[in-house]
């Protein structure tokens, strides 16, 4: 995968204020505010930053947290993971492995199979039918 590299400027542009400030600088919606939380049709969320795709609906699970939660990433998706040991604790961020912006957090936590929740900001992704 070839790297997307842009001007902060560009970024901007492109994302809106929220967008950037979720995507760039690794913001976080509110919980229960964002679009996909109970979303349900089908088809696949990709980065909103850059079109990779990311997850499919099959994998989407209402887990109540406040935000998408997806139980496994697309097997093409190599979702970038980094620690994370912000705000006094240690978690696991997820990044777009394309354009590198964040697009939440992973716990263990998940449903079988793979015991995995993907945290995932709405802002983060768009979706296609």
């Amino acid at each position: 995968m070839e790297k997307i590299n842009k001007t902060e400027e560009e970024w901007k542009a492109e994302l809106g204020d929220f967008g950037y400030y979720v995507l760039r600088q690794k913001g976080t919606e509110r919980p229960f505010t964002g679009e996909y939380d109970k979303h349900d049709e089908v088809g696949t969320y990709v980065c909103a930053g850059c079109g990779h795709p990311l997850f499919s609906s099959v994998q989407k699970y209402h887990s109540g947290c406040g935000w998408p939660a997806f139980w496994s990433e697309l097997a093409t998706a190599n979702i970038t993971k980094i620690v994370d040991r912000s705000h006094g604790m240690t978690r696991t961020e997820i990044l777009c492995p394309v354009c590198d912006g964040h697009l939440g957090h992973i716990f263990n936590d998940g449903p079988p199979p793979t015991g995995i929740r993907y945290c995932v900001n709405s802002a983060s992704m768009k979706f296609i039918p």
